[in-house]
């Protein structure tokens, strides 16, 4: 008998959801729905644009320039702002033709290792990682080698670590300072460590330095092509302006890498989506061109937030929070939880907990399993002060009953 073939391909049916946005959809649907839920899913600040932002989007919405295609690459002024704007921040020097402006962080991620990888080229991933990242690795053929980190090490991997996992196939090491779910930062003399070992084994080194300007306390942000400059050669940073700006949903991202890295990449997108959103685009060149100081009030209020979470999950018992110094996430281990007793349930699983958590005291949150770590859960601190405490507090008197 003749064989009938699937309806959707193996690769793309080998894609798995978004944890971070199917527990956001589900908290909203349930809010909807009228259920009091309150979310610690998603990733976003909930402070909106800034207004200067928002208004250069609304007079480039009258410039007949902009109703056409521009290049797929991104606006030549964007992507000059872009080079400026980094070695402003980081002090990385490049050009513009080395910026690829891309619609949003993912499709820079996507793309990055779609241009890198060939099929069974192996990718060093230090876990806790972001769910989108093994998913961008199989698409394009690559292996993900997870490298795993813990509470007792701050979630920071070692250049031993990393050594311990590169064989012959090795072609790529992402690195990600701030971290996305933990909120580590890895201090300037670690960075150099790690970038020097890539360059010595021939690696390239994929960073993505989203969170660049959501540090706490006496951690700083130090960029790895800056530490290592024998990387810079052989390595793409990833960037955007979702959560400096407060610019998830105007999505617009980048690539800075070798030019021929780019120009390839470049070829990609135009066949993919063309030019990114031309408003969106004058949104972004009115973000990286002003000052800092639209975020440096989101610092100050996610730095209280982080500190106020951290004491919270600390004081629940079998809950262990290190405290996080960078992004806007805690990351805590809910292992000695774990099989207790709780609202006549037993738990097994930190997605069984997240689950139980859900459905008795209407809490959202993300559980370990969706960023390569069971056993914890990731909690945004960007939602408002009183639904933080509120939520958590929640938790607690749930989980007060664990036996």
């Amino acid at each position: 008998m003749e064989r009938m073939p699937t309806r959707v391909s193996a690769r793309i049916s080998a894609i798995s959801e978004s944890a971070t946005l199917a527990v956001d959809a589900k908290a909203k649907a349930l809010k909807a729905a009228g259920r009091p839920v309150i979310g610690f899913g998603a990733g976003e600040p909930d402070f909106p644009t800034p207004g200067y932002i928002v208004e250069a989007a609304q007079r480039a919405c009258a410039e007949p320039r902009f109703h056409k295609y521009t290049p797929a690459a991104g606006l030549p002024e964007l992507r000059q702002a872009i080079a400026a704007k980094t070695a402003r921040d980081s002090g990385y020097q490049v050009e513009a033709s080395q910026v690829l402006v891309t619609n949003g962080g993912k499709q820079a991620v996507y793309q990055t290792f779609a241009t890198l990888l060939d099929p069974g080229d192996e990718v060093i991933v230090p876990a806790p990682y972001w769910t989108t990242y093994p998913e961008s690795i199989a698409l394009a053929g690559g292996v993900m080698v997870p490298v795993l980190t813990s509470e007792d090490s701050g979630y920071l991997a070692s250049v031993e670590d990393l050594e311990a996992a590169r064989t012959s196939r090795s072609k790529v090491l992402l690195f990600v300072s701030p971290s996305n779910p933990t909120g580590a930062v890895y201090p300037p003399d670690q960075v150099r460590a790690i970038g020097e070992w890539a360059a010595a084994h021939g690696l390239w080194v994929v960073t993505d330095e989203i969170y660049e300007h959501l540090v706490y306390g006496d951690a700083t942000f130090s960029s790895i092509p800056v530490q290592a400059p024998t990387t810079a050669g052989s390595c793409v940073v990833l960037n955007g302006v979702a959560k400096t700006y407060a610019m998830t949903g105007w999505r617009v991202g980048w690539m800075i890498g070798p030019q021929d890295v780019i120009s390839a990449a470049a070829n990609l997108q135009s066949h993919a989506t063309s030019n990114v959103a031309n408003v969106a685009q004058a949104a972004a060149l009115a973000a990286v061109s002003g000052d800092l100081s639209a975020v440096a009030g989101m610092r100050t209020a996610f730095d209280r937030r982080r500190l106020t979470m951290v004491r919270m999950l600390n004081e629940i018992p079998g809950v262990l929070c290190p405290e996080p110094q960078g992004a806007f996430y805690c990351y805590p281990s809910v292992k000695g939880l774990l099989g207790k007793g709780i609202s006549g349930q037993r738990p097994r699983t930190s997605a069984e907990l997240a689950g139980l958590i859900l459905d008795e005291a209407e809490v959202a949150v993300v559980p370990g399993e969706a960023f390569g770590t069971p056993g914890y859960f990731r909690l945004s601190c960007a939602l408002g002060d009183a639904d933080l405490e509120e939520g958590i507090s929640r938790m607690a008197k749930l989980l007060a009953e664990a036996r």
